[in-house]
């Protein structure tokens, strides 16, 4: 199980593995969670659930036998078509006819690649341009596979091309999936090599190929606009992870864009109407002055262009967080509605989508609903995201699944995710260093399941192979197993390319879904815990650690 395809959490301090520090780009988009409830935890969806019943024949959108506006909870013959057109464009949907999370994410991520209103609803024009953008592309094939040309280059048509359509738009590059390498996706191939320092030459190979997959644990707002990563003079028609920080930038900057990864006529508005503010020469191209001008003030704590977060009840904040303010106070705040739920893009801008969640916070805790961040709702916000003042509330093994799972949509940066770093001894945000083992130890010590604690993966790794601290190496993973993954191969969980979470479910093939920190949102934005599907047939070596 040896390949390139995947490397682990580079482009932090490698605390957690080894390696030097260095640039790692990833993929974009709005920040967003998703909440795990025990119906994820259901016997249903553990190891040895019955087979999934058949999906409902599948019915055309726009005839009249479907809703008008098709969302999350319905299960039809509508939604079966809805997931095959979504497969049609890279999604790899499980077509079951239920519109669940994972169906909502690829819509989301569907109207974002296509500049339709991200709101998740499959009304007119969603179902309009899912039809328009063709939905006859052939299934994907991973690139890396022998199924695959060495270099992939325009004019090759499959389901390899799909596959490489489906990656770029991931990195924010709005260009329909159709299998075919024509114009649009050598042009996106040209620019994604030249914002990751490769060579350009649109062809796709080994070295393009392994960047396109590096989408795990990080974004691509964690690009800094004055590296080598990004052109000099960043302009319209542009569009990828720099373009995707610019946003973010100038959306810290008092504008209100959305963060899609396209400079198109807004973002050059924007651009030029900061240029003016800031007494630069108004000309629409982010060059090195603009650029100097977009990170004045400004603290990248989470590497997207919004201020560091910071602690609600800090002196640093105001007694009372309202509609208007920016700044840490509120990247911390728009953290936490997030991990309760919300979907709003991390920017550190109290604007009307903050201010309508807060609303909704409140009276979902029966709070007064005045949209306001008083004492009594920032005491509700923490109130199941705090780290514990208590001992660890022990449980053993049979725990770890259960409070890895209840950390699920903790962002990177926030205060939630720093406060696991307590477990290895570190102080450090989370957005200055690798912290998937960091994660592992800290629900290990929240459980007392193992005594052993490691912020690098190689150490579990090595610990298991050794049969210490309850930890052993099994060849039948369960639920609350945790999983090591070395991305280039080797077998040796060393270099950089590295990673770990805690098994959640087990299909009993080769695939499997894990709890992990440090990696991709599913909905794009900000790293944090999320849940992954994973898989012991997907070229990388995976090792199972039993904790008993």
């Amino acid at each position: 199980m040896r390949t390139s395809s995947f490397r682990g959490d580079t482009g932090k301090a490698l605390i957690g593995h080894r390696g030097p520090t260095g640039a790692r780009p990833g993929w974009r988009g709005r920040a967003g969670v998703f909440a795990v409830t025990a119906a994820l935890l259901s016997a249903g969806t553990l190891l040895g659930a019955g087979p999934a019943s058949a999906a409902p024949a599948a019915i055309r959108l726009t005839s009249s036998s479907c809703p008008g506006v098709i969302r999350q909870g319905q299960v039809s013959g509508c939604v079966t078509e809805l997931q095959n057109l979504l497969n049609a464009h890279g999604a790899g949907l499980v077509v079951d006819g239920s519109f669940g999370a994972k169906t909502l994410y690829a819509v989301r991520e569907y109207q974002s690649s296509t500049a339709i209103a991200v709101d998740g609803l499959v009304g007119p024009r969603t179902k309009a341009k899912l039809y328009a953008t063709g939905d006859s592309a052939p299934p994907p094939i991973k690139l890396t596979s022998s199924s695959c040309p060495a270099n992939v280059v325009r004019g090759n048509k499959g389901g390899c091309i799909t596959e490489l359509q489906r990656l770029l738009r991931h990195f924010g590059y709005s260009i329909d999936v159709d299998g075919d390498f024509g114009p649009a996706t050598d042009s996106a191939v040209r620019d994604f090599q030249s914002t990751h320092g490769l060579s350009v030459d649109g062809q796709v190979g080994t070295n393009t190929k392994r960047e396109l997959y590096d989408t795990d644990e990080s974004p691509s707002t964690a690009l800094d606009l004055r590296s080598t990563s990004c052109p000099s003079n960043i302009v319209e028609g542009q569009s990828g992870g720099c373009v995707a920080t610019l946003q973010a930038l100038l959306n810290g900057k008092g504008q209100h864009l959305d963060v899609d990864g396209q400079f198109g006529p807004l973002t050059l508005a924007a651009v030029r109407a900061f240029q003016s503010s800031a007494g630069l020469s108004v000309d629409g191209e982010v060059g090195p002055n603009t650029k100097s001008a977009l990170y004045a003030n400004i603290s990248t704590g989470g590497g997207s262009g919004a201020p560091a977060p910071v602690n609600l009840n800090s002196g640093s904040c105001p007694g009372n967080i309202v509609k208007g303010q920016r700044g840490g106070c509120v990247t911390e705040l728009q953290s936490l509605l997030n991990h309760h739920g919300a979907d709003l893009a991390v920017d550190g801008d109290f604007g009307p989508l903050t201010d309508s969640a807060v609303r909704d916070f409140q009276a979902e805790k029966g709070l007064s609903v005045d949209g306001q961040v008083g004492p009594n709702t920032k005491a509700a916000l923490y109130g199941a995201v705090t780290p514990p003042s208590s001992p660890a509330p022990g449980g053993g093994y049979g725990k770890i699944l259960d409070v890895a799972a209840a950390e699920v949509g903790t962002v990177e940066g926030s205060a939630r995710a720093n406060s696991y770093g307590s477990a290895v001894g570190l102080s450090l945000s989370t957005s200055n260093y690798a912290w998937c083992a960091t994660f592992v130890s800290w629900v290990a010590k929240q459980t007392g399941a193992s005594s052993y604690r490691n912020s690098y993966v190689v150490g579990w790794v090595k610990q298991a192979r050794a049969g210490n601290y309850h930890l052993s190496v099994t060849t039948n993973p369960q639920p609350g197993d945790i999983v090591a993954f070395d991305w280039n191969g080797g077998n040796d969980y060393t270099g950089g390319h590295e990673h770990m979470g805690i098994v959640r479910t087990v299909s009993g093939g080769s695939g499997f879904t894990t709890v992990e920190g440090n990696t991709g949102n599913p909905n794009g934005g900000s790293d944090g815990v999320y849940v992954k599907s994973r898989s012991t047939n997907s070229g990388y070596d995976v090792l199972f650690i039993r904790v008993r």
